[in-house]
């Protein structure tokens, strides 16, 4: 009995000494399983292409009268919402004529309608460009434009919006369909009536000729040092940005709270898509609000909630209350937010697992902190690090630009110093760049980084990676700002 007990002791002494050595040996290993997990249904989808789609189909069919989308006084069901999303498809194929691989531009804010358009577009194997419904005249007009999307679809309350644009967009031959029953603007068609009266019944999708490196989205840079980039994101992506819930530990009974706009990555990819693949409850919410954000999340049980830069800050910047604590919350996903917030809200809120994640719309690298150290925005993993090559380089800030050696390479910084986090584009982790730009696409790639002919993406960013693999924001560069 003795020497059976020695035995286990000896064999579980290396794991002890490693644990010891590496306190985050387990989360390494949860963050290794769920790499594992992604891994298998990407190669699955090189083999047989289902995308974001059949997630959501199998949420249909596993639990249809499940509810999906909660949205102020109205729920809709998964099945609710495949039947909605199928009124949509058969009214764009009857009435705009639109193929597969065609683009479909949608100008709508946060509500139900912006989910079937878009479910009802992938059904039919095409791509959607996701608008700010925020951006007026010039900036719309050029949005519209860099994607060559045939139809634009508009929100009942953004009427005003295209009117101003309409004249161009007629010139161009654009059909323009808005969200109403009645429309008597010559060159706007009411789109309601005709979704209405559509069918409800099943659209075989058209993904024949699609796979994962096909253009799934278009979604839009902020534009503040210039006109907005059409950032093309291909179905691979998708697939990848909505695996990003559960790897930060998201479960199928969870219930998630979407106030980020709809239009952009972290509440499209991260938020709606990461719903889709684990099959959660969404509760959407038109815009932010910080005094009915608490009582939100209570009125709904939401346990899993979304934030994107200073949104935290606003939360603790409101006036306590005794029922501060008083939630189900229990963990917050997103990025952007300040190592002093970070504590101030742990404080104030209560035990809230925060994973904070980093990436870019158009990037081909990000980093998960799954491990919740305050102040870090990822963990440098072996495998991740082993399938998606990146460096941080030596910056010149005056010069803005890398400082390279006497042969013309970059150098890699020594761990604990800044540098320009790049990432090699490479099959795996590809850069398609921005629709109809070929200058900002060509200015956001690096050559000859570490040997002649290699191509990394420029990130843009300042990080620095401690002694313990934790990776933190410093700045950003030069007009990326």
């Amino acid at each position: 009995m003795f020497s059976y007990i020695l035995y286990i002791a000896l064999a579980l002494l290396p794991i002890l000494l490693y644990y010891w050595k590496n306190p985050y040996f387990l989360d390494d290993l949860s963050y290794t399983i769920s790499a594992i997990k992604v891994g298998i249904r990407l190669s699955k989808n090189r083999k047989n292409f289902q995308g974001i789609l059949g997630r959501f189909f199998d949420d249909v069919k596993k639990h249809p009268h499940k509810k999906f989308i909660v949205f102020e006084d109205a729920s809709y069901t998964y099945i609710q919402a495949d039947k909605e999303s199928n009124k949509v498809a058969r009214a764009l194929s009857a009435h705009v004529q639109l193929k597969p691989g065609d683009t479909a531009a949608l100008f709508l804010g946060n509500e139900p309608h912006f989910v079937w358009m878009w479910l009802g577009l992938a059904k039919l194997g095409c791509t959607a460009a996701l608008l700010n419904n925020n951006i007026r005249s010039k900036s719309l007009l050029h949005c519209f434009s860099c994607c060559d999307a045939k139809v634009l679809i508009v929100g009942a309350d953004l009427r005003g919006a295209v009117e101003e644009v309409l004249p161009a967009l007629k010139q161009q031959g654009i059909q323009v369909f808005i969200l109403s029953e009645h429309c008597d603007v010559e060159g706007i068609q009411s789109f309601s009536d005709k979704i209405q009266q559509a069918s409800d019944e099943p659209v075989s999708p058209q993904l024949a000729n699609l796979n994962l490196k096909s253009p799934a989205l278009y979604i839009y840079t902020s534009g503040t040092t210039g006109l907005p980039k059409a950032a093309v994101v291909n179905q691979e992506r998708v697939l990848m940005a909505s695996c990003l819930q559960s790897m930060a530990g998201v479960r199928s009974d969870d219930v998630v709270y979407i106030y980020l706009p709809l239009y952009h990555s972290a509440g499209f990819l991260m938020g709606l898509c990461g719903a889709i693949d684990q099959g959660l409850t969404v509760i959407l919410r038109r815009k932010f609000s910080a005094s009915n954000f608490w009582n939100d999340c209570r009125k709904h049980n939401v346990t899993v909630i979304q934030y994107i830069g200073e949104i935290m800050r606003y939360l603790c910047n409101t006036p306590k209350k005794d029922n501060d604590r008083d939630h189900k919350v229990r963990l917050a996903v997103g990025n952007g937010i300040r190592a002093d917030t970070w504590a101030d809200f742990l404080d104030r809120f209560g035990n809230i697992r925060i994973c904070e994640c980093y990436g870019a719309t158009e990037g081909n690298v990000g980093f998960v902190n799954y491990v919740g150290k305050i102040g870090a925005i990822g963990r440098e993993h072996f495998l991740h690090k082993k399938a998606n090559p990146y460096a941080l380089i030596r910056y010149d800030t005056e010069k803005e630009e890398p400082v390279r050696d006497s042969r013309g390479f970059c150098i890699e910084v020594p761990v604990g110093e800044t540098g320009l986090f790049v990432g090699k584009i490479s099959k795996r982790a590809p850069f398609s760049g921005y629709a109809k730009n070929k200058q900002q696409t060509e200015k956001k790639k690096l050559k000859d980084v570490f040997e002649k002919g290699d191509l990394y993406f420029n990130s843009g960013d300042l990080l620095r990676i401690d002694d313990e693999g934790f990776v933190y924001f410093q700045d950003r560069i030069g007009d990326t700002f």
